[in-house]
């Protein structure tokens, strides 16, 4: 048991967000997760556009909210952008 009223606000806030965290951090993954599979089969190009923005949007969000750090954002939108020119390029 706390012992103090702050200390037990204090453990109410951290578990609030550490679910929004959770559920940010999913988000980004699953959207990352599905622009990669798609530009990585053999679907159509206005959908990989689509699961591109997707992915980039949900990192953007998350950065906004303070739930990823603007320099892991910044290397992850990095990322996917080759691999969006690596699948625009060959085809």
């Amino acid at each position: 048991m706390l012992k103090t009223s702050s200390a037990a606000k204090r453990e109410r806030q951290n578990k609030a967000r550490r679910l929004r965290n959770k559920e940010v951090k999913s988000s980004v993954r699953t959207a990352i997760k599905k622009f990669q599979l798609a530009a990585s089969g053999n679907e159509q190009a206005d959908l990989v556009k689509q699961k591109f923005d997707l992915a980039i949007k949900t990192l953007d969000s998350a950065k906004s909210k303070g739930v990823l750090h603007i320099n892991a954002v910044s290397r992850k939108k990095s990322r996917l952008q080759l691999q969006y020119n690596a699948y625009s390029s060959a085809e």
